[in-house]
């Protein structure tokens, strides 16, 4: 179950506030799940009772196997009595079971003991179980009899049950707040401010300003999973510390309501985060049909005005201000990086450091802000997992903490880049692995220094991915799992840089294969992620084609650039950013009852003009003299250049 360390857990909710789609990704990582259904069939005119049957089925996986229990109201309470330990039971719901155990056919019947005995055997039962619950308690008390006992009975099943568990959830519009277990003093390392687990935090505390020395570059391969530490040191905006907070806590951001335990945040499958707005992307497109164009307007570029007018949630969506990009830094050991010069990738991320190069320059002329991350060195995944699991997760939280850096400082939009070796061999093991490509169909050809085709480094590139997907083909195909055996370091802080400016609600414009890798992994953590990403150019890749079909990612362009990833996606903002500041402030056409510039009056007398003066200009006389020599002028800052982002365990 993705909620570590709880056996038995409830969830409550209203009427279409999404319970049972929470109750379901809680178990999401199970092979297989029997599903107990408690509702009756009910009247077989009733179409509309029918249709959510149905769409309730249509949902469950056909690994799933389904259990109706709805003849006999004591048979639940022996299913889960009798249930195995290495079982996982979904149990949808108890109102559908109350509304059985109150049929007269079942009565007369000591409801309060049938209540007892399924509470009873909850808490003996050895298999994993999730309850799915309607809350009555805020509502109206029923004007009928049978409503009211209906209200009662349903309400001392939930009580009943709640006690009963270890953990209990309530699902308000889509959002889960964890009730249960009660509130524990949280230890002072712990970085939540609150007590309660599922609390939101306060404020987050501003990123320490750069200094002008030269940064301590860290590194993950020895790292202790467990100690958060500070971000590194970026040259963006610092944000005023809010009252009452402490400078050094780094995770007082406010972010969606997730578990919280004594080591930091728990990123796990079946996370709610937000969703970009549903209305204002179609309102922003329609408004663009009335602007006051001379011709059909912006043609497929009116994708980017709907994603920024969803993401920014209006219909008049605003040019993006500051930019932030993410170069991420680390290397693929053994077959992955065949054919690539040794310390190459090094040399991109200084010459990146030091404000050179292809990347540095186009986020200069963007006024982006460039920040390289190192990650940890991944092993040779033919032979071996790439990072460990406890890597992993601090991997996870460190891209977690980056978006929330970023959208601390104002950050409008996020692009997402790497450059290490060996990337687009584990990105093509990851998406064999999560959609079931081909290798050989997703790896680009190897180009060489020279413009020349390695196909010998090809075929080890290939036969690395070949051997790594033999190793893991009876490893379970969670994402952490994934990422932890064929991933590696840049995937996995990718994947939680997505998951957290989801969280934040800042949009991210992917470039290459391991962001579009990430975006595959992170689905399965939160499938709200890849509504925040927009991709500007596939650059003709394999495997980012074959993940962008999969995410519903369509490129917006197909210029084919391979500047580097990042470089690409910052080469289309210049563009993407005119077609939104001229969507925001081309008018209506006066057709459509927008306002037109007024004409002049026709009393209004001409400007007058100045007789032309067409006489010789006069010329001063050159001076040949021999100039006097300057004296040294100041040295070069290097003002712009950025400090590097050092990998410290989280």
């Amino acid at each position: 179950m993705s909620v570590d360390g709880w056996n038995t857990v409830l969830v409550l909710g209203g009427t279409r506030s999404g319970k049972s789609e929470f109750a379901e990704s809680l178990v999401t990582d199970a092979p297989v799940v029997r599903y107990l259904a408690t509702a009756p069939e009910g009247d077989p005119e009733d179409t509309e009772w029918a249709t959510r049957l149905a769409a309730h089925r249509a949902r469950r996986p056909g690994s799933w196997t389904t259990e109706e229990t709805a003849a006999e109201p004591r048979r639940l309470a022996d299913v889960l009595a009798s249930a195995e330990p290495n079982e996982t039971l979904l149990v949808d719901d108890l109102g559908g079971w109350v509304t059985v155990l109150l049929d007269p056919d079942h009565q007369p019947a000591d409801d309060v003991a049938t209540i007892a005995e399924l509470a009873e055997a909850v808490r003996t039962c050895s298999a994993r179980v999730v309850l799915v619950s309607p809350e009555v308690g805020l509502s109206l008390v029923p004007t009928t009899p049978l409503g009211r006992a209906f209200t009662d009975a349903l309400g001392a099943a939930n009580r009943a049950v709640a006690d009963a568990c270890d953990a209990v959830a309530l699902v308000v519009a889509g959002q889960p707040v964890w009730l249960k277990p009660a509130a524990t003093t949280i230890p002072s390392a712990a970085p939540a401010t609150t007590t309660a687990p599922a609390a939101p935090a306060t404020t987050t505390a501003p990123a320490a300003p750069a200094t002008a020395t030269a940064p301590v570059v860290a590194s993950l391969d020895d790292a202790e999973p467990t100690p958060e530490v500070q971000l590194p040191e970026v040259l963006t905006h610092t944000p005023p510390v809010a009252p009452n907070q402490e400078p050094g806590n780094p995770w007082a951001a406010p972010t969606m309501a997730l578990p919280m335990v004594a080591t930091g945040l728990v990123i796990q499958q079946g996370m709610e985060l937000p969703m970009p707005d549903e209305y204002a992307g179609p309102q922003a497109v329609d408004r663009l049909a009335t602007l006051d164009v001379p011709g059909a307007g912006l043609g497929v570029l009116d994708r980017v005005v709907g994603f920024a007018a969803a993401t920014q949630g209006t219909s008049t969506p605003q040019a993006w201000g500051p930019v932030r990009v993410l170069l991420l830094h680390g290397d693929h050991a053994g077959g992955s990086s065949a054919g690539t010069v040794a310390g190459e990738s090094a040399r991109r991320a200084a010459q990146a450091r030091a404000g050179r190069g292809a990347l540095a320059r186009l986020a200069a002329e963007s006024g982006a802000s460039l920040q390289v991350v190192d990650t940890p060195t991944a092993a040779p995944i033919e032979d071996q997992p790439a990072l460990s699991l406890e890597q992993v997760e601090s991997a996870l939280r460190y891209g977690w903490r980056l978006a929330e850096q970023a959208a601390d400082a104002g950050v409008q939009l996020l692009v997402l880049g790497a450059c290490g070796a060996g990337t687009e061999a584990a990105a093509a093991a990851v998406l064999a692995a999560t959609a079931g490509a081909e290798p050989p169909a997703v790896l680009g050809r190897v180009i060489t220094d020279s413009g020349e085709i390695d196909d010998a480094a090809w075929m080890l590139r290939c036969a690395a991915v070949r051997d790594a997907l033999h190793r893991t083909r009876r490893s379970p195909r969670g994402a952490k799992d994934i990422l932890a055996e064929l991933g590696g370091g840049d995937v996995a802080v990718a994947t939680g840089v997505l998951l957290g400016a989801t969280a934040r609600r800042v949009p991210v414009l992917l470039d290459g294969p391991v962001g579009l890798a990430a975006g595959m992994v992170s689905r399965d953590l939160a499938g709200q992620a890849r509504h925040w990403c927009l991709l500007a150019d596939h650059g003709g890749h394999p495997a980012v084609r074959l993940a962008a079909d999969v995410l519903g990612l369509t490129p917006l362009l197909d210029l084919r650039l391979d500047l580097g990833e990042g470089a690409n996606a910052l080469a289309a903002l210049p563009l993407l950013r005119s077609v939104l500041a001229l969507a925001a402030a081309l008018p209506v056409h006066p057709s459509l009852g927008g306002d037109e510039e007024p004409n002049p009056a026709p009393d209004e007398p001409e400007p007058a003009y100045a007789e032309p003066d067409f006489t010789a200009p006069e010329f001063a006389e050159p001076d040949f003299t021999e100039p006097e020599p300057a004296g040294p002028g100041p040295a070069s800052t290097g003002a712009d250049e950025q400090p590097a982002s050092g990998w410290r365990a989280g």
